[in-house]
């Protein structure tokens, strides 16, 4: 039996070796700070989590609201808690009108939250009501017949439950462009290089990025000092972020000779498809390599 990871285990292991198993989840910050959080967890608090909300969003990756059930769950002891599921629940129970992304909604709602948390049984309490806003109290035909708030909940008293919580402002989503360049030597090795750790995609792999054909074969030459022996443009590729659309332009380079002023390091290397490394690749970089062995 295999044993579960530990925060030791995590501190310990190489950046690539978690984005890697992080591939295709998308929100790749969340695992940067997940690798970043155990090795504060080991550096500064000697491998255990600390027990206050404070030191506990002091960690990366962790907010009010993840370091309230930690503290609820894991150490039993009080403290609020408002994820997705208890924002919708609170804000039907008390009416709490308008988006929960606006300030002013988040504070009231954090208020009712900190009002309604008990002093006993913290643990009980915060998973129940995440449980409660996952399976009954659900965005659409809320189950409100078998709530336990069904009694005193505002929203079900006025029949309002659909008007809370309050929607987000539908905003158009703005489309970008860019193409990536699928470069492959002779051996069949294909050109990665690693992404800043800001931004899209950060400390993970992929393909160099130039605005079309005319600047891929620059890049050749400036990369890898040789005019390419072909280029071919795929069709291109959509990708959805939470906040825009990226479309991909693929452009399938074969270089005539592997340049011998690239060496392998940490900002790019020869990837190997017959022996894969274990390195973190953003979902469209995997999809693309599938498509070299078709």
């Amino acid at each position: 039996m295999q044993a579960f990871p530990t925060v030791e285990s995590l501190a310990a292991a190489s950046e690539d070796e978690v984005l890697h198993l992080w591939t295709g989840l998308g929100y790749y910050a969340r695992a940067r700070n997940l690798h970043k959080c155990a090795k504060a967890v080991c550096d500064e608090f000697g491998g255990e989590f600390p027990e206050s909300v404070e030191d506990l969003q002091a960690l990366p990756g962790i907010g009010r609201s993840t370091a309230g059930a930690i503290r609820s769950i894991a150490f039993r002891e009080p403290a609020a808690i408002l994820d997705g599921n208890v924002k919708r629940v609170l804000a039907r129970y008390g009416a709490v009108a308008g988006w929960p992304g606006k300030t002013e909604v988040s504070k009231e709602l954090w208020a009712l939250a900190e009002n309604m948390s008990p002093q006993h049984r913290s643990d009980d309490y915060s998973q129940a009501m995440m449980d409660l806003g996952a399976t009954l109290c659900t965005r659409s035909n809320p189950a409100c017949e078998r709530c336990p708030l069904a009694d005193t909940c505002s929203a079900r008293a006025t029949g309002t439950q659909q008007d809370f919580p309050g929607r987000k402002p539908r905003k158009e989503m703005p489309v970008k462009a860019t193409a990536m360049m699928i470069v492959t030597n002779p051996a069949g090795e294909v050109f990665l290089a690693r992404r800043p750790s800001q931004g899209i995609w950060g400390g993970l792999w992929s393909f160099p990025e130039v605005a079309d054909e005319r600047a891929a074969r620059t890049h050749c030459l400036d990369t890898f000092n040789c005019e390419p022996a072909t280029v071919q443009a795929w069709e291109p590729l959509r990708h959805t972020f939470s906040h825009y659309h990226l479309d991909i332009q693929p452009l399938r380079i074969e270089l005539p000779h592997t340049p011998v002023a690239i060496m392998e390091g940490e900002a790019h290397l020869w990837y190997n498809r017959a022996r894969p490394e274990a390195v973190g690749m953003a979902a469209p970089v995997s999809k693309l390599l599938k498509l070299l062995d078709k």
